[in-house]
């Protein structure tokens, strides 16, 4: 199944909705139009014609353990010393390290294009990124200047190892111990599971990111620290040098992304370096876990949209039956299954819910630009706590999402969905686990309901609510748009009673805050959505009146705005009722009655 970057979307998005070209002089970065246009165009070159077809040879082959070595899929090397070679690993790293310095608005378009043409290999360098943002925020100015560059290139890769087989959500649960030297280093002993690219034979040199426990140090997660862990010791002049004590003790058997290795790390008294203060590791993780949750709802969103396109090129071709109002191609023998209401059904549901994912990760990401880019030290507060917000809700719904338009193109394929070969099964099981990693979906909810709303009051959030409601009026005047925009200053305002409401509960009961969480959060995501759409229809319905030229592409964003409306955001009603449901129903039948 061929994949192919959306760019004619992704311009869009970029450019017409959310003007990057302006963000970018804000950033003072020198980025124009054209050169964004340009960094897209090579991206999706290199994700359709290099990535891409390593996906199918990547699931049936792979990865291989022997001796404490992993050999991932024929192909992989190669491309992968062709991402660094072409500058594609320093996108985002910091100009001081050899970074390029690409805000994260133009650069998630090129991460949703290596996850949507081929998942496993984007796994490799996805935590290094990662690994840069921490390193560089919390390392002491000796780790930076020893490890930075290199990981900023990709020549070396970057991991984060938290979880343990006791303790995965649970931190506070964590056994990994880290013991003082005399040089001011560590020997970091324990064991690690579920680690991405743990060991791998892409990259020279690995560098964890090792979350442990110094002695003394306080019960629970106040007592964690974060430790760079080499596989290989930085020498003096930035080349590798003595192999660290830690070792890859086994990769897993997984469902899907077979072609990423998922190790088993054993850390045997391995020298290890503090990043930040001692005990202060989760503050730091969150640095370089922020970004991979974000990353990890561009997985969901990469595939929903490799997804969609098999299932429309599949619908266009397949011919079966006659469509209900008479023949469609009546020089066939029978009509392409895209005349039929249902398969139309599922490909918009698949379109609208990807396309305005795909709005969602660029306005997040504009956030995450501003956060750190933004010459004004309130705004880079207030875009902070934005992007906080936003997080939670681009990990879980995305990826939700991603999971959901996989099904339904395995739907359309009918029985050819379900073989093998046709390549759409494949996107369905390399999606499941997006939903779980990097915190579970229902983590997620959790934290947008514990940490965002109830820790400020609901105040952020009836920040956003606020600004798409004065987007929705300055609409709501136009004909074209007038439904549209009633429909969502209508569900703006029942997600203000609900959140009243909600913060009422949970004060009261904190059983209220399971019980709600992710079906507040799937509200949330949807009415937002609805919120997105209606600023795509307002700038098709612009370009129209102005006289684009694009017809057909203005015209469908506002059919595709219809559609979402009318067949999609409904789903946010059944959510706001089970939410009002309450925790009674959960939590009132005792344990041993689930079963007899």
């Amino acid at each position: 199944m061929a994949y192919q970057a959306p760019l004619r979307d992704m311009r869009f998005v970029l450019h017409e909705l959310f003007d990057v070209s302006t963000h970018c002089e804000l950033l003072g970065n020198g980025l124009d139009r054209e050169l964004v246009d340009g960094v897209l165009e090579e991206g999706a070159r290199y994700a359709g014609e290099v990535v891409a077809p390593l996906n199918r040879q990547g699931d049936e082959q792979g990865v291989t353990l022997l001796d404490g070595a992993v050999t991932t899929p024929q192909g992989f090397r190669e491309a992968y010393r062709q991402y660094c070679d072409n500058g594609w690993a320093s996108m985002t790293g910091p100009l001081e390290y050899g970074g390029q310095g690409f805000p994260q608005m133009v650069a998630c378009s090129f991460h949703e294009m290596l996850m949507g043409a081929n998942l496993s290999f984007r796994v490799y360098s996805g935590l290094t990124e990662g690994a840069v943002l921490a390193l560089h925020k919390h390392g002491s100015e000796a780790l930076k200047q020893a490890y930075l560059d290199k990981l900023v290139s990709g020549q070396w890769a970057g991991t984060m190892c938290l979880t343990e087989p006791q303790a995965g959500t649970d931190l506070a649960l964590l056994r990994t111990r880290a013991e003082p030297q005399a040089d001011g280093s560590y020997r970091v002993s324990g064991s690690k599971i579920f680690i991405s690219g743990g060991e791998q034979d892409l990259s020279e040199n690995i560098v964890h990111l090792v979350l442990a426990r110094l002695p003394y140090a306080p019960a629970g997660v106040k007592g964690i620290s974060l430790l760079l862990v080499p596989k290989f010791i930085a020498n003096a002049d930035g080349t590798p040098g003595a192999k660290n004590a830690l070792s890859c003790g086994a990769v897993e058997h997984k469902m899907g992304i077979k072609g990423a290795a998922t190790c088993v790390m054993n850390f045997d008294g391995a020298s290890g370096w503090l990043i930040g203060e001692a005990n202060q590791g989760l503050a730091c993780m969150f640095t370089m876990m922020n970004d991979a949750r974000f990353q990890v709802g561009l997985q969901g969103l990469g595939i929903g949209e490799a997804a969609f396109q098999g299932a429309l090129a599949y619908a266009r071709e397949r011919l079966q039956s006659r469509a209900l109002s008479g023949p469609a191609a009546p020089d066939k023998v029978a009509d392409p299954i895209i005349h039929h209401a249902d398969v139309r059904r599922m490909l918009l549901t698949q379109k609208t819910l990807v396309e305005g994912s795909r709005m969602l990760a660029v306005y997040c990401a504009r956030q995450l630009d501003l956060e750190h880019g933004h010459p004004d030290a309130a705004q880079r507060k207030a875009a902070g706590r934005r992007a906080a917000l936003l997080i939670p809700l681009v990990k879980a719904f995305l990826t939700d999402m991603g999971q959901e338009v996989a099904s339904l193109g395995v739907q359309v394929f009918g029985g050819h969905g379900y073989i093998r070969e046709w390549g759409m099964e494949q996107l369905m099981r390399d999606s499941r686990i997006t939903q779980i990693y990097e915190g579970t979906n229902g983590i997620q909810a959790l934290d947008l309901i514990r940490r965002k709303l109830m820790g400020d009051g609901g105040a952020e959030l009836a920040a956003l609510q606020d600004e798409f409601a004065a987007l929705a009026d300055a609409q709501a005047g136009r004909a074209e748009l007038a439904e549209l925009a009633g429909a969502v200053l209508a569900r703006l305002q029942e997600w203000r009673t609900l959140t009243a409401t909600l913060l009422d509960r949970v004060r009261d009961n904190p059983e209220e805050i399971g019980a709600a969480s992710v079906d507040f959060l799937q509200y949330s995501a949807y009415v937002l959505l609805a919120g997105l759409w209606l600023q795509a229809a307002a700038r098709s319905q612009d370009a129209l009146e102005a006289g684009s030229e694009e017809v057909d592409f203005h015209q469908a964003k506002l059919h595709s705005a219809r559609f979402y409306l009318r067949r999609i955001l409904p789903r946010a009603s059944g959510h706001r009722e089970a939410l009002l449901g309450g925790a009674d129903c959960l939590m009132a039948l005792p344990e041993a009655h689930f079963a007899f």
